[in-house]
């Protein structure tokens, strides 16, 4: 795995020196692995003393994550020309400024830092990043970042930090052959307080009634198509309104799918509005679901997904089987 070199880090430490205020974002519809690597950010951002805003466009659908919704604001404080000159813009767990989402305010323009994890991230001429699709989490880099230019973390944020890390990698499921610097990290976290049954419980239990009924909806409407290879099932604008949009648990319909005999790779999508629809992709070892994510405006991980685009639901699922039997 790539390791965060010396010059990757005085790159990051001057970054934050230079400015005067910091803007953080993670992309939007945020996961545990951005909420987790966002707040980290803000501690390093403490520890130099510098004040910062946290923007996220939401919205906080996890329920594991909602505890931390009051942090973040998809408005930005008002700024003018002088201040915009001395304020910088971290990104996590995003490589483009899209992907954010609806921010109320104008980050275009602002010095840039991003460092992300995802393998459709692409590093852009002129703007400073560190970028290693190799790494599980966002919240993993962040760490190693907080080591090398503060040492050791203190117990609420590696608290932060091992749950941004277990909710990207599957509680450790989706790690590769070559993960041992992860473990070592991750036993870090743990000597520096971070408990792993709290943090298992914490994503995994307190989840709505309503999700187990939903769950139940979609397994019931899952199709298999490719000769049962991938499994593909929706949610409509009714059934949100019906069950709601907090404490969603799509990873265990994952999880549940992926399960199954024969199937390599599960989609999962929903109708937002009559017109937009956002879907989510896994898959087993070989199938590379980012570049079907790709093709709908969306991007991620090999085996992990997401992506947002114009449609309906009965005409995506054809387009979106018609590329998965491309790389199947």
């Amino acid at each position: 795995m790539k390791q965060i070199t010396s010059q990757d880090v005085s790159e990051l430490k001057t970054f934050i020196e230079s400015h005067d205020f910091f803007f953080v974002a993670g992309h939007k519809e945020p996961d545990g692995d951005c909420i987790a690597s966002c707040l980290a950010v803000a501690s390093m951002l403490d520890y130099f003393s510098k004040p910062y805003q946290l923007l996220s466009a939401g919205p906080f659908k996890r329920n594991e994550i909602i505890k931390w919704k009051d942090r973040f604001s998809d408005t930005m404080i008002f700024q003018d020309s002088q201040e915009r000159a001395k304020t910088g813009l971290i990104i996590v767990d995003c490589g483009e400024l899209f992907r954010l989402g609806e921010i109320d305010g104008d980050l275009k323009g602002l010095d840039l830092f991003i460092i992300d994890h995802h393998k459709t991230s692409v590093p852009v001429e002129g703007v400073k990043s560190y970028i290693n699709p190799l790494a599980p989490a966002c919240s993993y880099l962040i760490q190693i970042f907080y080591e090398k230019i503060i040492g050791n973390v203190p117990k609420n944020i590696a608290e932060i930090l091992f749950f941004g890390i277990c909710t990207d990698t599957g509680f450790f499921r989706f790690l590769a052959e070559d993960s041992a610097p992860v473990f070592e990290a991750v036993s870090r976290l743990v000597s520096y307080g971070a408990n792993p049954k709290i943090t298992y419980n914490q994503i995994n239990n307190g989840k709505p009634y309503s999700t187990r009924k939903l769950l139940g909806v979609l397994l019931q409407k899952a199709e298999r198509y490719l000769e049962g290879r991938l499994v593909i099932t929706y949610e409509t604008m009714e059934e949100t309104k019906k069950y709601g949009l907090e404490g969603r648990d799509s990873d265990a319909l994952y999880q549940l799918m992926l399960s199954a005999k024969d199937v390599e790779a599960v989609v999962f999508l929903r109708q937002d509005t009559p017109l937009t629809c956002t879907g989510g992709f896994r898959s087993q070892d070989k199938i590379d679901v980012s570049v079907v994510a790709a093709k709908f405006g969306g991007g991620g991980h090999k085996n992990a997904s997401g992506m947002s685009c114009n449609g309906k639901v009965e005409t995506l699922i054809p387009q979106i089987v018609k590329e998965f039997a491309r790389i199947m």
